[in-house]
């Protein structure tokens, strides 16, 4: 039976029951305050290695028992019997489709320790900003592209390694093509940078417009590449250095089709998916502008923003919720 057989099997009874990025940016690495700050101390543990192991239901068991921050954050245990998780985990673990899928995982990640090196660099620098923060404890795993891609809050990090396995793999996660690409090894840093970015991004409960979904998205985007300092902005947005070329080139064409056409202020869903959401292009701006082109407008507008007001820490920018505000004090006026 394929993965996806397993899948719905395992939804049906359980929920009813970079190697690490080490490229430099387009234009170099971007400044770091945080440059002397240590690594934070991080182990991360090997979860596919014990699951792989499991035989049988009573090992599925001892697994959730041996495992409990995992089995309820990741496994979400306790919204079914266990032993439904533990018969569920065994189909899993012993299913040759997905056996063969962790043996490609590992293959597209030989270097575990350089992967654990890159997460510790980036807490590292996420303590330097946030001197409160908490590293949570972190582990990797091989889910058969069944829970989150990665999931991180204040307990628990799992990074579900096949997710980023990369196009030799036999199963990729079902998305489109333009979506499917960020999905390879030198992403998941940048994908958990933008998730521990979340933990921080205030926003105001009634900010739905298209500024305020832009300067949401652009903080995150800003704290990523902060945590992230020689990351690429192509790596950060998803985009091919065609795309990034292209938005770069057209920004004042891009901004003024916002104001000629009195974006900003819409509240309409449908618009701010257009321009912020997940889309294969915005043919309303140009066929070859690229999806998601309101958030790298929005990170254009918060690095104006954060250039223009020189005493502005990263904590306080997150803790900003006015998204007018911060197009206000940012003076963000593309040249054409």
């Amino acid at each position: 039976m394929k993965i996806s057989a397993y899948l719905s099997a395992f939804l049906l009874v359980f929920t009813g029951l970079l190697a690490g990025c080490r490229q430099g940016s387009e234009a170099g690495c971007r400044p770091d305050p945080a440059s002397g700050q240590p690594p934070t101390p991080l182990h991360v543990e090997h979860l596919e290695r014990a699951f792989f192991q499991i035989k049988n239901p009573a090992e599925g068991l001892q697994f959730v028992r041996a495992h409990p921050v995992f089995a309820r954050y990741y496994l979400q245990a306790g919204q079914a019997p266990v032993d439904t998780l533990a018969k569920a985990l065994a189909l899993l673990a012993t299913n040759a489709d997905l056996q063969k899928l962790n043996q490609q995982t590992a293959a597209a990640f030989p270097d575990s320790a350089a992967l654990r090196q890159d997460m510790s660099a980036l807490f590292g620098r996420v303590k330097y900003y946030f001197p409160d923060f908490r590293t949570p404890r972190a582990a990797t795993y091989v889910s058969g592209l069944i829970g989150k891609d990665i999931f991180v809050n204040d307990s628990l990090l799992v990074v579900s390694l096949d997710w980023f396995a990369g196009p030799k793999a036999s199963f990729r996660p079902d998305l489109p093509q333009y979506m499917l690409r960020r999905y390879q090894p030198a992403y998941v840093l940048p994908t958990l940078a933008l998730a521990v970015a979340s933990k921080y991004n205030r926003h105001q409960l009634t900010a739905t417009s298209v500024l305020d979904q832009m300067v949401d998205q652009g903080k995150r985007l800003y704290f990523a590449g902060q945590v992230l300092p020689c990351t690429p902005d192509s790596l950060l947005l998803g985009y091919t250095g065609k795309e990034l070329r292209n938005v770069q080139f057209n920004e004042a064409r891009i901004w003024g089709h916002f104001l000629e056409n009195n974006l900003l202020f819409t509240t309409t869903p449908f618009i701010i998916q257009k321009y912020v959401g997940e889309r294969p292009n915005v043919p309303e701006i140009d066929r070859t502008c690229p999806g998601r082109v309101g958030q790298w407008v929005g990170l254009q507008i918060v690095r104006k923003y954060m250039a223009e007001h020189s005493d502005m820490t990263l904590a306080k920018l997150m803790a900003e919720k006015d998204a007018q505000r911060i197009l206000n004090d940012s003076h963000y006026r593309p040249k054409k």
